[in-house]
């Protein structure tokens, strides 16, 4: 076998600011996921800490520092607590729906607005609707997006989109990708409930992890992700549980 398709080629990106931790600068360690890669080894890559966007597998590779932490939920022992189960009832009228990776005028209008109102200055500010496709269409693992729209009212064949998640599907569970919503219904909860309806889609199914991301001590951004126990962190000496 071409040893290039075994073992891909890394790279690591020039720092520059940290845009979650003040006064610190980060790198990345990076691979291109192209299709003549083993879908073994992306799956191991990414259950192993490192993210996709697009046909870029990443993680954190930073000097001096180890906030970024992967993590994962452990769905057969999640319970939610009151914060989250009063979450999960104030949405019980959005019907969830699995749909393949292609991306919709309907779904582009619900992340410019979302992108707008949360992370006008961020990274994704400028994204237009080809930049949009990209980053749906363009995996080299099986992705899909699950759209959550109101109940449809009479004589409607569907309600309006309200909310979407972009996940990647592993041997062993989901990893959420990106998720918007409609940032007027900020009351709802709506990225929490992103999450706990994706936990008990993937326990429907028998998978035992929902994959996080990053969570990162002393980042207000990346808190939220705590109140979804017991997960695992991954450290030097491999997934360690976490109660808290």
């Amino acid at each position: 076998m071409d040893q290039k398709r075994r073992f891909p080629e890394f790279y690591v990106t020039a720092p520059q600011p940290c845009p979650y931790l003040p006064g610190r600068m980060e790198r990345k360690i990076f691979t291109h996921l192209s299709a003549d890669r083993p879908l073994a080894l992306v799956d191991n890559l990414l259950k192993g800490g490192f993210r996709r966007s697009q046909n870029i597998a990443y993680m954190p590779y930073c000097d001096h520092c180890a906030a970024c932490v992967p993590v994962r939920i452990v769905v057969n022992e999640f319970k939610p607590h009151r914060t989250l189960a009063k979450i999960g009832r104030a949405n019980e009228d959005l019907c969830a729906r699995r749909v393949s990776g292609r991306a919709t005028l309907e779904q582009f209008s619900l992340f410019r607005a979302y992108i707008e109102a949360r992370h006008a200055n961020g990274g994704m500010a400028d994204m237009t609707l080809l930049d949009y496709s990209m980053m749906i269409q363009d995996s080299a693992v099986e992705t899909y997006l699950t759209e959550y729209r109101l109940r449809p009212r009479d004589g409607e064949s569907k309600g309006p989109l309200v909310a979407a998640v972009l996940c990647d599907r592993l041997s062993d569970g989901i990893s959420l990708v990106y998720s918007f919503y409609d940032p007027d219904m900020v009351k709802r909860g709506l990225g929490n409930f992103i999450i706990l309806e994706q936990v008990e889609f993937a326990r429907a199914r028998g998978l035992p992890y929902v994959y996080l991301g990053y969570w990162i001590a002393g980042s207000r951004k990346m808190a939220y992700k705590t109140r979804f126990t017991p997960q695992e962190h991954l450290t030097p000496l491999g997934w360690v549980r976490r109660e808290t």
